[in-house]
């Protein structure tokens, strides 16, 4: 699990600086979805478009998968050490 957070401490550590780094030469996150051709507004509706449609179909495989793998693990030989 450490090498997790590591990497996650490292992705937020490279934003901050590379955030910092834009802001230091006025480049806003509104410049950069407009050059894309998206608003703040029409982003955070596709975040939950998103959303509503992942939830739903994470619920439903999860139907598939957790089974399955709850099997495997089952049947699984236990590990040394």
């Amino acid at each position: 699990m450490y090498p997790f957070w590591s990497t996650v401490f490292r992705i937020a550590a490279f934003s901050l600086l590379v955030g910092a780094g834009l802001s230091f030469v006025n480049i806003t996150a509104e410049d950069i979805l407009g050059s894309v051709g998206l608003s703040p507004l029409e982003l955070w509706i596709y975040l939950i478009e998103f959303r509503d449609w992942a939830i739903p179909n994470m619920i439903l495989g999860a139907f598939i998968v957790v089974p399955i793998w709850l099997l495997f693990f089952l049947i699984r030989p236990p590990r040394a050490g």
